[in-house]
């Protein structure tokens, strides 16, 4: 999730017994004022005097601490070991070297060097800027996005290092085929009819479009902006190698979908994310089956991590159905239905 201002949570900080200092936040691992002292001395910030939990995520541990210097974005990575940690520092500096505006992390220790509970940690800046509200979103917005994360596929290209992503089809289609369907029978039918649209993305060969390193999660909750300015794409922790054509897409679920499609919304995207560069061919012919597996890429994880999680619905609620609807929505259209909405037939 994004690097801006914390959630309000009440008070976090607490008085323990001995009269030190305690976070009573659990997340998915629980932050301790001495792990996040370790955390921030390794990076040169000093001691922490304060600790928040940052937005709840699906995956991640998040929290801001506070020093006498700085505040600082705290992610625990959960999934990820030192690699992953390395390979998105790596990546970041490289999108912000090339004008792309994300968040570079705070020099420290190795990818791994430091941890907690065993598991990895990198420190982030804090961010001005803010998250928009849905009702908040314009054309302009959407064309703004559309033209950075373009910038930032171009960057991406010349990024040495490749790893898959955790969400392409066959990581996509492990996690829906382990959901306990004998334990909870509500899920048959959907998880029959996710099975059924992935058997059709995997006919359309998604690895023969144009590859590159993509977000894979660009939600309005991983943008912030000053206005109509674009400050920061945040939360790249899953990107890795796949359609490009896919994060486009994935934009176009998360911004654009209220109760149905807003094509207005979404053709001003596809307006900023094509002002440099046409669709290729091949991207063009199989609109339909990406805009399907993005939609079945997010039912999946928040049947997952969400569904079958029922604390993580507390913390940060996700319906898997809504994307449910929007693949149903998707599917009954061809690639040139699409194409004509989006604008680029």
């Amino acid at each position: 999730m994004g690097y801006g201002a914390p959630m309000r949570l009440g008070n976090l900080l607490k008085p323990s017994p001995g009269g030190r200092l305690r976070c009573d936040v659990a997340l998915h691992t629980p932050l301790s004022p001495d792990d996040a002292t370790r955390v921030c001395e390794a990076h040169g910030l000093g001691p922490c005097v304060a600790i928040e939990p940052g937005p709840a995520g699906s995956v991640n541990s998040n929290y801001v601490v506070r020093t006498a210097a700085a505040r600082a974005f705290l992610r625990i990575y959960e999934e990820q070991d030192a690699d992953g940690v390395a390979f998105e520092g790596a990546l970041l500096r490289h999108l912000a070297q090339r004008g792309v505006p994300v968040p570079e992390p705070i020099d420290g220790p190795r990818a791994g060097g430091v941890r907690v509970h065993g598991k990895p940690v990198a420190l982030f800046p804090v961010l001005d800027g803010r998250e928009l509200r849905g009702a908040e979103v314009t054309a302009d917005h959407l064309g703004t996005l559309g033209r950075a994360l373009r910038t930032a596929h171009t960057a991406s290209l010349s990024f040495p290092q490749r790893r898959p992503s955790r969400f392409d089809l066959a990581g996509v289609r492990a996690r829906l085929q382990g959901i306990p369907v004998a334990q909870h029978p509500d899920l048959a039918e959907p998880v029959a009819e996710l099975h059924a649209a992935l058997d059709e993305v995997a006919r359309a060969d998604l690895d023969a479009l144009p590859q590159g390193i993509v977000h894979g999660d660009l939600f309005r909750d991983n943008v912030r902006w000053n206005g109509s300015a674009l400050r920061a794409l945040l939360d790249w922790e899953s990107a890795g190698t796949g359609p490009l054509l896919l994060d486009a897409l994935i934009v176009v679920h998360a911004w654009t979908y209220a109760s149905t499609f807003d094509w207005t919304l979404a053709r001003a995207f596809f307006e900023g994310y094509t002002a440099s560069a046409p669709l290729d061919a091949r991207e063009r012919s199989a609109l339909r089956e990406v805009a399907m597996f993005g939609a079945c890429r997010f039912a999946v994880t928040r049947i997952t991590d969400f569904h079958l999680r029922p604390h993580a619905v507390q913390t940060a609620p996700r319906d898997y159905r809504r994307f449910m609807q929007r693949l149903r929505v998707v599917a009954a259209l061809t690639s040139d239905d699409l194409a004509a909405r989006l604008g680029v037939g």
